[in-house]
């Protein structure tokens, strides 16, 4: 903790504010501080149970994912205050774990938006690699009739899915796009040059144009 308090720079914690997590750490050397720690479990624990951001990343980053039960993981994504430990825990944690589909099922559910944002994080991953036994038209008529109005984090994983959908499975493609028209959900999003904007129907033309053979 001491050597975590060491790293944390003003003007890196006045950044990741705006994002709305509370830590001044870079990122680059909280990886380095992982990379030396290495694999320990119990210390991740620990480093959990003090509820400080950049604590909670480096735990993230030195856990054993299979080591968690699935009421632990249950508990810690409604603990995940952040956005960056949240999309760490599910991202590093909860994809490798042996109840992640129990979770994706309960999760997408759930009440509270930002653990349902959870679950639709699990199911786009199953969308683009493990897509056997999901109702893609299914999922296409959910998102088309709660997007819209859903809240931020919550509507940002609906549009990934939607997104993921039409990339993937090309039977769908058009469905998607048209959702993504219609609804006009992140059309106006502020985009960097180069990069491509979240909005589904321009995100799906762009990665599908890139997939194409030269």
């Amino acid at each position: 903790m001491a050597e975590l308090a060491e790293l944390d720079d003003p003007k890196t914690r006045k950044v990741n504010e705006k994002h709305g997590d509370d830590h001044g750490v870079n990122l680059g050397r909280l990886r380095a501080l992982a990379k030396r720690l290495k694999t320990q479990q119990d210390l991740a624990c620990r480093l959990w149970e003090t509820e400080e951001t950049a604590a909670r990343l480096l735990a993230l980053l030195i856990c054993r994912p299979k080591a968690f039960e699935r009421d632990q993981l249950d508990t810690m994504i409604r603990e995940a205050r952040t956005p960056k430990v949240h999309d760490w825990l599910v991202n590093y944690v909860v994809k490798k774990s042996p109840h992640s589909e129990e979770l994706r099922r309960a999760w997408s559910a759930d009440p509270d938006p930002v653990v349902a944002s959870a679950g639709w994080a699990l199911t786009t991953e199953r969308v683009a690699k493990k897509p056997e036994g999901l109702d893609l038209p299914g999922l296409l008529d959910v998102i088309e009739a709660e997007m819209k109005d859903a809240p931020e984090r919550l509507q940002w994983a609906m549009n990934h899915c939607l997104a993921q959908i039409g990339i993937e499975h090309a039977e769908y493609r058009a469905r998607a796009v048209a959702i993504g028209e219609r609804l006009e959900v992140l059309r106006d999003y502020p985009t960097s040059p180069g990069c491509t904007s979240p909005f589904a129907p321009v995100w799906i033309t762009e990665v599908v144009r890139r997939r194409q053979p030269k």
